[in-house]
């Protein structure tokens, strides 16, 4: 471990940089990689019609950004089991993006994995990650809300034993985190649809997780956020208009479950989704245009994910980007001022 633990903001600070130098410095390598491969990005026929010059850009960013993580928490953190799982469910939800955008370049279309087969990944990530966090971890199995409310969701609880182990199931909390975890991924996910957005978001909501983790008493998780917030600055040089590299599922849904994480360790899972509220937006457009169209036969908006809506009033997609980041740090910093109302 680098850096004096006697310092931790140096260190936090050291996790940023060291993440953004090795993803800056990687990317161009795996850019390259990727274009020798002939692996590239398929644009959906439907969406606007200017991004189809898009069509064949370097994809699975993520791999890189993943890497970069790695690298910086195990340079400057301590592993400890919160850490570990945190990790462990970001880079299994990664592979899980991964084998979808495996497929998605092999039958040379827009969609890989079948949404099935995606959320009965995530379901297995998002219990198993619940059940080692409450049984080695020690997070409670609570939500609480600004102002001083605090939810049991341990009420329905199973316990049993495993040789000398006993293993708690709390049945309610495991299916929040589970919609907490599938929710925040697949948010990102439809965040990643213009150049820079879905980095840039991260990028915001991780320094302001990083905060959070730290005043929760969590270095380890503080070094991780940060971590993921230098990663994306690292992507970013790559990513911004017009891209070189796109991030893919890999990093989208890593990015997502790693949000999720974050939240649940350091609880946060109720002003997690404030600080998150772009992505949130994004999600709600989509339902919103389906649900209405299913139900009217009529679109609310031009195009879902609402930064397309934005795209086919006219708008350049450097003006949606940058206002839509702006957008996301008006969240976070809202989610974050209401976690000081946390009893």
């Amino acid at each position: 471990m680098i850096g004096n633990p006697a310092y931790p903001t140096y260190q936090v600070f050291l996790a940023v940089g060291l993440a953004a130098l090795v993803c800056g410095l990687v990317m161009p390598l795996f850019i390259r990689l990727m274009r020798h491969e002939g692996v590239g990005q398929q644009i959906r026929a439907d969406g606007p019609q200017r991004h189809l010059v898009k069509q064949g850009t370097p994809t699975m960013g993520g791999v890189v950004i993943l890497l970069a993580v790695l690298v910086s928490c195990a340079l400057v953190a301590e592993w400890t089991p919160g850490l570990v799982l945190a990790v462990a469910a970001t880079l299994v939800t990664g592979s899980l993006g991964l084998l979808d955008d495996i497929e998605s370049v092999a039958h040379g279309r827009s969609l890989g994995l079948t949404p099935s087969q995606k959320m009965a990944g995530l379901i297995l990530i998002s219990v198993a990650f619940c059940l080692v966090a409450v049984n080695v971890c020690g997070v409670a199995p609570t939500i609480s809300f600004p102002g001083g409310l605090v939810i049991d969701l341990g009420v329905l609880t199973t316990t049993f034993a495993v040789g000398d182990v006993t293993v708690s199931v709390p049945w309610i909390y495991v299916a929040f985190v589970f919609l907490l975890m599938a929710g925040l991924s697949n948010a990102v996910n439809l965040t990643d649809g213009l150049d820079g957005l879905a980095g840039g978001c991260t990028m915001v909501v991780m320094l302001f997780m990083a905060m959070v983790a730290f005043r929760y008493n969590e270095l380890d998780l503080a070094i991780l956020a940060a971590s993921i917030a230098g990663a994306c600055v690292g992507f970013l040089w790559h990513n911004c208009y017009p891209a070189s590299i796109f991030m893919g599922d890999t990093g989208s849904l890593a990015l997502g479950a790693a949000f999720a994480s974050l939240a649940v360790l350091t609880k946060t899972e109720v002003t997690s989704l404030i600080m998150g509220g772009l992505f949130i937006c994004e999600a709600l457009s989509v339902m919103i245009q389906v649900i209405s169209f299913k139900l009217t036969g009529r679109r609310v908006f031009l195009m879902a994910p609402i930064h397309h809506h934005f795209e086919k009033l006219g708008w350049k997609e450097n003006k949606v980007v940058v206002r839509f980041w702006i957008v996301s740090a008006a969240f976070a910093a809202l989610g974050f001022a209401l976690y000081f109302q946390l009893g």
